[in-house]
């Protein structure tokens, strides 16, 4: 894997970087929905393509990944959050959502979860996001919850 400098440090032993063309068969690797969905794959490859894929790593293995835009009403917003399983409750997903929040070109910074995902919630959370509202009808029988932190 190409070194990059690091936009944010998560401990002495990982860093968040931006992601490269060649990390992208490595997060495709970790992300069990990537591997069985090509829709997923082609939206990770895009999302490193336009510099939106922040990357966690550690000893040159990509451990997860963040896609943050800046497409949700004009305000940024963590679009995806996905960890390697073996890498799970190491505080990854947090670290990628502290250098979202410090790369974050707005004032706020969304993002949103199913209803049914508790620990996508507990994670935002923990990660000083509060709830911002809910939308009915994408997902049937599960709504939207959304999420803002307030970031400038």
């Amino acid at each position: 894997m190409p070194h990059a400098s690091p936009l944010f440090p998560i401990s002495l032993n990982w860093l968040i970087r931006h992601g490269t063309t060649e990390d992208v068969p490595a997060l495709i690797a970790l992300d069990t929905y990537a591997t069985q969905h090509a829709s997923r794959r082609d939206f990770i490859h895009d999302a490193v393509v336009r510099q939106q894929c922040l990357v966690a790593v550690a000893a040159d293995q990509c451990a997860g990944y963040l896609v943050l835009t800046n497409d949700f009403f004009s305000h940024g917003f963590v679009e995806l959050v996905v960890v390697s399983p073996t890498q799970q409750r190491q505080g990854v997903a947090l670290g990628l959502l502290a250098a979202a929040e410090a790369a974050c070109k707005t004032a706020k910074l969304f993002a949103s979860t199913n209803a049914s995902n508790t620990a996508s919630q507990s994670l935002f959370k923990k990660a000083g996001f509060v709830p911002s509202g809910r939308i009915d009808n994408l997902d049937e029988h599960d709504p939207e919850l959304v999420y803002v932190k307030f970031v400038g």
